[in-house]
């Protein structure tokens, strides 16, 4: 029965936590909320260039096959 108390208080200390934490960020002005809201990942290949221009978008979905790992979504279904 211990275990049980334990776990459920865990919880709610935890829930409590995120409650606060969710209301101080509410109370942060809406520039400082987008600032923290963006987190930048470098992409290998897209973030190399400024960016890029092709002539038709089959060139560019061909482009995306041989040039981007599998893992950031750029390929067909």
């Amino acid at each position: 029965m211990w275990r049980m108390e334990s776990a459920h208080d865990e919880s709610s200390a935890l829930a409590s936590q995120w409650l606060e934490e969710f209301e101080a960020a509410a109370r942060r002005p809406l520039k400082t909320r987008f600032r923290y809201s963006f987190i930048h990942t470098f992409k290998p290949v897209l973030d190399d260039q400024p960016y890029r221009a092709f002539d038709t978008m089959e060139d560019y979905r061909r482009w995306c096959e041989a040039n981007l790992p599998d893992w950031l979504g750029y390929g067909r279904v």
